[in-house]
């Protein structure tokens, strides 16, 4: 083969290039800490890596919705711990006034710190986030869900939102809720469940009835309401002879039941009392049972100051009103208590997803590293010995371009 002058100084000049580019990609990789600096460098791991790169996109997606989640959820945690400190303090309150030595004058002290009690209540209801959203409004988060209106005495506490929740995607698979309404968590709380004398006959008169036994009934009244028919929800006692009597449901023509009295005390049936006076055999005493009522802890907090206010009240009305306080605010806590075993559920759930995706992280970073990433120890040997090549090359091609026929004529 014929070796002429311009084949070796092109051949000179590719082997410069090729070492130039060579070194030039080694500088690169070193720089940038990347082994890839082309998909032609790895076609199959620079799929990989795109994969896994956009993986770890979604991871980062993730972790930035679980913390949303856990401000939202730590938020309503801690509101419903300060509402829970609040119904216990009121709940103190309530069995104080109940004490038969408090006077009218202490009665009014108390009802002031209830007021006080109350409004923090509806403070804590109407609740924001750091985004100035309600978050016990449901889907109504841009407007006020609790509103008093103290003039209102039959509902002073209304609620404006819906039963809406929010939920957020922690992982592929995982969805979790982010927000409760305030319907489900304070206006599904019913109210103490009660009996009302609607008619007597005969000589007898009653002078006044209540719950005495609220467990009792309860299960009374759990087994014996008909929603779906009112007619079954009206009783008679009737007296019999030897000091006793017998209730039945006028709708149904069932007797649910007898039971004993002793002269000139109350009648007992079933946790009620009746304090019935000229009672003469065959008397009888009507009473029903009305649908059961909701009330929020505010409105709760509210009737029960309204009845420490008054001059008027009677003792039985007054004790009436402690228990349906008593009552209203126990629901309140028994609602709020699955709330937040709910919240911490949740909760539990967004640190477990999160556990999983810190892992499965930290396996993509390391795989994608292994692919993508440059051993500097093995770039750097590399770049020296490029180095050398080159200027091997340099110091080699004038001495080689320099030879010449003419050197030996």
């Amino acid at each position: 083969m014929r070796i002429t002058t311009n084949l070796i100084f092109d051949q000179n000049l590719r082997a410069i290039n090729d070492n130039q580019g060579r070194l030039s990609d080694i500088q690169t990789q070193l720089a940038t800490g990347r082994k890839l600096l082309r998909p032609s460098d790895d076609p199959v791991g620079a799929v990989q890596v795109i994969r896994m790169t956009e993986e770890l996109e979604k991871f980062d997606q993730y972790k930035r919705n679980i913390s949303l989640a856990r401000n939202n959820l730590e938020l309503q945690e801690t509101t419903l711990r300060s509402l829970n400190e609040i119904v216990n303090r009121a709940r103190v309150l309530t069995i104080q006034s109940s004490s038969g030595i408090f006077t009218n004058s202490d009665r009014q002290t108390i009802s002031e710190e209830i007021e006080q009690l109350r409004n923090q209540t509806i403070d804590l209801m109407n609740a924001q986030n750091f985004s100035g959203e309600y978050i016990f409004a449901g889907y109504q988060s841009d407007q006020v869900p609790f509103r008093f209106d103290p003039s209102d005495t039959a509902n002073p506490v209304t609620f404006a939102g819906d039963d809406g929740t929010n939920a957020i995607q922690v992982s592929d698979s995982v969805t979790v809720q982010t927000t409760s309404s305030g319907s489900t968590i304070f206006e599904n709380v019913f109210k103490r469940n009660s009996f009302d004398v609607n008619g007597t006959t005969g000589g007898l008169v009653v002078n006044g009835s209540s719950v005495i036994n609220q467990a009792l009934f309860d299960d009374f009244y759990r087994n014996n309401f008909d929603p779906g028919v009112p007619a079954n929800n009206q009783f008679e006692l009737r007296i019999l002879a030897g000091n006793s009597v017998e209730v039945t449901n006028t709708g149904t023509g069932v007797v649910v039941g007898t039971a004993n009295y002793v002269t000139d005390d109350p009648i007992l049936f079933q946790g009620m009392s009746f304090d019935a006076s000229s009672i003469g055999v065959g008397d009888t005493i009507n009473f029903e049972l009305p649908r059961p009522q909701k009330s929020n802890l505010a409105e709760t907090l509210h009737n029960f100051a309204v009845a420490l206010q008054s001059e008027t009240i009677s003792d039985n009305d007054f004790t009436k009103a402690v228990n349906d306080s008593l009552v209203g605010l126990d629901a309140g806590l028994t609602q709020m208590a699955r709330e937040s075993s709910s919240l911490g559920g949740r909760l539990n759930i967004i640190d477990s997803v999160e556990s999983s995706i810190l892992d499965s992280e930290l396996a993509n970073q390391a795989a994608r590293g292994a692919i993508q990433d440059v051993d500097f120890a093995e770039a750097s040997s590399e770049f020296s010995k490029q180095e050398t090549a080159l200027n091997a090359a340099f110091a080699s091609f004038p001495r080689i371009a320099g030879l010449s026929l003419f050197d030996f004529i």
